[in-house]
């Protein structure tokens, strides 16, 4: 086995920078969060997918009863309901071990169902004997990388790391 020795004014102190950088990747990850967060924002008013597939259109019969819970509610765009909590709540949380992002807690299982989609009556019925939820509902999937977010957090990565080995 070889051994080198490294012996450089600059070689030495960018590993160390760059040893250190390593040792904590918060900074990277909420990067990370703004950009996936930004796009996820964006999708939203798009009314697609990770992949660009357009969301299933609401049901007349969901903007009727939207209609009837809040008469001024005109928003037929998908997954823009009267409260508007689903896309509002959305958010990242960084650390060094990772990076988690997705709906607030109020509305984790109402983003579920959105996401992945559920048949009438799925998750049981009311006191009223009504199916929960009341007729089948598409996935309309809005958390998920695209492409160009996997492009721009890779880009990202990139800067950051040459940040720590250029010197100070």
């Amino acid at each position: 086995m070889a051994k080198v020795e490294i012996k450089s004014d600059e070689i030495g102190p960018a590993l160390d920078r760059l040893a250190t950088q390593l040792s904590d990747l918060t900074p990277y990850y909420n990067i990370a969060g703004e950009i996936i967060l930004d796009s996820t924002v964006q999708r939203f008013k798009q009314g697609v997918a990770p992949d660009g597939t357009p969301w299933a259109p609401k049901s007349e019969s969901t903007i009727r009863r939207y209609k009837s819970m809040v008469p001024a509610h005109h928003d037929v765009r998908p997954l823009f309901g009267p409260n508007g909590k689903l896309h509002s709540s959305i958010n990242y949380s960084a650390s060094a071990e990772g990076l988690e992002w997705g709906p607030g807690i109020q509305t984790r299982d109402y983003a579920a169902t959105m996401q992945f989609g559920a048949a009438k009556g799925a998750f049981g019925r009311t006191k009223f004997n009504g199916p929960i939820p009341w007729g089948d509902i598409p996935a309309r999937p809005y958390l998920g990388l695209s492409a160009e977010d996997e492009t721009n957090l890779i880009e990202e990565l990139r800067d950051w790391l040459s940040g720590a080995t250029t010197s100070a």
